[in-house]
């Protein structure tokens, strides 16, 4: 067994002590493995070394909860809410952890204080925010653990906690040891699987070994959605002859970023079904089928670990007939002592015809019999030593023409060696959870004045704060709470900052973000020339009411040293208590044809949501999701009514010298595009997603927001639709998904660009194949200027058209269809 903790090295000033270090030089990044787990204390043996998450001051506030908007200073100095708390120590409610007593109760009440957000009760929620921690120890349960709405559940990284099942183990209370969505009476989950966003659990041992292992055991159940985090959590389970014991189980969802996790034995490791996932660094020992694929439109596998199992990957699901899996894509990995590889159901006339897609690169093997495996015997042989599938593809291929429906190999990516490590894998670098960094080398912003109450203006205290923890060379730790501010806040080289897991939000108000004709920016990463590094993670970037001229993120730090790094930073445009932009100002208008002379300029909420400027490079950004609400997710009739909220632009790369990498992203809702590369280079992706805006093309994308020369905005055709009902109609104005002008050496492995809605009418995507909702999706444009660019597995939706080139539409979804999306499985355009 193994775990990770984390830290880093490079932004200078900053104190940490470390166990994973990077270092950086021209041709290839250098990652050193961690240290050994004997070199670290075991759970429950007293010799950990203390966190300080556990040891900080616990003055977070759910800034817009009525219980809590009030703060009294006790008697130690601290700020402490009257009412509602967001940090919450298992042992504080009763759990001893001693691996004797059942802590059920005690860590249930931990997470269900305070009115939260219950599942089958309440179906979203932003008020009820909860940090739920678990000190060093064994908790016993005997029933299963129900995770909440907007949870993070989080144990000391130097020496993790384990929930531990007793023998009596109900399996009836729920589905796993923590249950991330129960199901109800209804035979419904008790959250809706694609909008159960804002939750994390990291840092805990999961272990089901006193359950029998001919019981369906389960370490956790989780349907779950964007912006949600696995990192650091092992699972052991029976690894007896005929176990059913499974790690990990999702049947449903629209996900999501996994990382660092070991599943030890059982019948699955991996039980899982979801719209797309990007997950990474996973190991798996001793399992019957280390991964079971349910079903994907898209799954990413990175750095996957297979040893000594029966199979590897199961991606079978439905039989040739009726195939489950739309792709999966696999590189940097290895499977070992493993008979099979990998199972197919894909054949020359499985249906649908390009389901079932699989992409490998760079995957070692070593005594595997048959590295994929299909329904009328072996497709492609292993060996009994040791061997590398370098690149091997089987599904429809477009190099830039097709489609080609082939199996077999293929010629490798040409990967920039500025994004490689030492062993020629991309590069990678898990969040910064400061493990074992000593307290007194925090501050936070709370005690230095700034006070995240919503209300306050604090600009001024956060501009203050940050730059005097850089001065120090420590960490900022903002603590939960809405920090409003009126002009911009920057944040100078050398930063390193962590929220309090997703309950810390940076919130523009005001006249300085509401020019459309000179935007500003409401968080600005360095400034034009500055070089340096940065460390930014677990935090929210917010518009409240009409901002016109916001640019949430404008990032313009050049990094020499390290790759700057952005983990689980996220934009929430709207749809927030407290934003101003939720169905009471903002609802939809199907049933009325927008102008830009009734359009509702009241909400139009943002400029750019984040832009990476041409200065700068070097960029590792991880589980980000910038979202542009489609729903008020505090909506008062708790049923997720949609609402129409207006922002120009997603995220827009412009550095010159690219180096970045882009790790389980999603960007959703603008008007323009989602992604768009312009005049840059060398950027790596793994599984982007995105979504359309709900209302278009009513308004379609050339309204509310003029043309922007100066930031290479497309140019749209006038939508013809004279609708003014709920009725489709194809056009060609609504916003790409993903737009590369100028661009070279960009390299896609997976990406979800969907269409479901046509002004708010989702029958225009019911049959797939037909693809109504929109006329283009993904656009390459600059002529030779764009090349070596290669798409694994993309998967539309919606979109008639799939990749179009300098206005030459060349993959026709008609020709690709696959599950619920239509899939390539290769798309290129070579140098």
């Amino acid at each position: 067994m193994r775990f990770f903790t984390f830290g880093v090295i490079g932004c200078a000033g900053a104190a940490t002590a470390l166990d994973t270090r990077y270092q950086h030089s021209v041709s290839h990044v250098r990652r050193v493995q961690p240290a050994p787990i004997h070199a670290r204390g075991e759970p429950g043996n007293g010799s950990c070394t203390p966190y300080w998450m556990e040891n900080i001051k616990h003055q977070g506030i759910a800034s817009f909860n009525k219980n809590s908007t009030q703060l009294q200073l006790d008697q130690n100095g601290t700020y402490v809410s009257e009412g509602y708390q967001v940090f919450r120590n298992v042992k504080d409610y009763g759990a001893v952890g001693d691996g004797v007593t059942d802590d059920t109760a005690a860590i249930q009440l931990a997470i269900t204080d305070g009115g939260r957000c219950a599942p089958g009760v309440c179906m979203s929620n932003t008020n009820t925010p909860a940090v739920v921690y678990f000190p060093e120890g064994i908790y016993a349960i005997s029933a299963s653990i129900i995770d909440y709405y907007y949870t993070q559940i989080i144990g000391n990284p130097n020496c993790l906690a384990t929930i531990r099942a007793t023998s009596n183990f109900s399996l009836t209370s729920g589905l796993g040891l923590i249950d991330g969505s129960p199901y109800q009476s209804t035979g419904r989950t008790g959250y809706g699987p694609t909008n159960t966003f804002f939750r994390q659990i990291r840092n805990i041992i999961l272990d089901t070994t006193n359950i029998p292992a001919s019981s369906a055991a389960t370490g956790i159940h989780w349907p779950t959605a964007q912006t949600t985090s696995l990192q650091n959590v092992v699972f052991n389970l029976s690894a007896e002859n005929g176990t059913q014991h499974q790690g990990l189980f999702i049947e449903e969802g629209s996900g999501g970023f996994m990382t660092d996790l070991v599943f030890n034995g059982g019948l699955n490791g991996f039980n899982v079904g979801n719209q797309q996932f990007t997950t990474r660094n996973l190991t798996f020992n001793n399992c019957v089928t280390a991964i079971n694929q349910l079903w994907d439109w898209g799954w990413t596998y990175k750095s996957i670990s297979i040893n000594n199992c029966q199979v590897g990957f199961n991606i079978s699901a439905g039989g040739p007939q009726a195939v489950n899996v739309g792709s999966i894509t696999l590189f940097d990995s290895s499977i070992k002592n493993t008979p099979v590889g990998i199972v197919s159901a894909r054949t020359a006339d499985s249906f649908p015809n390009s389901a079932g897609a699989i992409y490998l690169e760079n995957v070692d093997l070593e005594n595997v019999e048959t590295a994929v495996a299909g329904v009328n015997g072996t497709i492609l042989a292993g060996s009994s030593g040791a061997s590398k599938i370098t690149a091997w593809a089987d599904g429809h291929r477009y190099l830039p023409e097709g489609p080609v429906d082939a199996q077999g190999p293929i010629d490798a990516t040409k990967r920039p060696s500025n994004l490689l490590d030492a062993q020629g894998k991309y590069y990678e670098r898990s969040k910064p959870q400061y493990g074992e960094v000593p307290l007194d080398q925090f501050l936070s912003a709370r005690d230095l004045g700034a006070k995240g109450d919503g209300t306050t203006d604090d600009t001024e205290a956060l501009n203050n704060v940050i730059l005097q923890a850089k001065t120090e060379g420590k960490i900022l730790y903002i603590d939960a709470g809405f920090y409003m501010v009126t002009k911009t806040i920057y944040i100078p080289p050398g930063s390193k900052i962590v929220g309090e897991a997703l309950a810390s939000v940076i919130l523009s108000s005001g006249e300085f973000f509401n020019d459309i004709d000179n935007p500003q920016p409401v968080v600005q990463v360095g400034k034009k020339g500055e070089q340096g590094c940065l460390e930014w993670s677990d935090m929210f970037v917010s518009t409240q009411g009409t901002q016109a001229g916001a640019i949430l993120i404008e990032y313009n730090l050049f990094s020499t040293e390290e790759p700057a790094g952005l983990w689980d930073v996220h934009a929430r445009i709207g749809g927030f208590a407290g934003s101003g932009l939720q169905n009471e100002q903002c609802p939809k208008t199907p049933n009325v044809k927008v102008t830009e002379e009734n359009l509702n300029k009241d909400c139009l909420a943002a400029y750019l949501t984040m832009h990476v400027t041409k200065w700068a490079s070097n960029l590792y950004m991880e589980n980000n999701w910038f979202w542009v609400a489609d729903h008020d997710l505090d909506d008062t009739l708790n049923n997720n009514t949609q609402i129409t909220i207006y922002a120009g632009r997603g995220l827009l790369v412009e550095s010159i010298q690219g180096r970045m990498w882009l790790y389980g992203t999603a960007v959703e809702h603008h008007v323009k595009y989602e992604y768009q590369f312009v005049d840059t280079r060398d950027v790596f992706m793994g599984q982007i997603q995105t979504e359309t805006a709900y209302y278009q093309p009513n308004p379609d994308a050339t309204i509310p927001f003029p043309e922007d020369k100066e930031r290479f905005d497309p140019v749209f055709t006038p939508s013809n639709s004279t609708t003014n009902t709920t009725a489709p109609s194809v056009n060609n104005a609504d916003g790409w998904a993903l737009r590369i002008l100028r661009s070279s050496s960009i390299h896609t492995y997976g990406a979800g660009l969907y269409s479901f809605f046509n002004n708010y009418n989702t029958s225009c995507s019911d049959i797939p194949s037909e693809g109504i909702c929109q006329t283009r999706i993904f656009s390459i444009e600059g002529g030779a200027l764009s090349h070596d660019i290669n798409v694994y597995n993309l998967n539309t939706v919606g979109a008639t058209q799939m990749v179009t080139r300098d206005g030459v539409d060349l993959v026709a979804n008609v020709d690709n269809n696959s599950t619920y999306v239509d899939g390539v499985n290769v798309f290129r355009v070579g140098s």
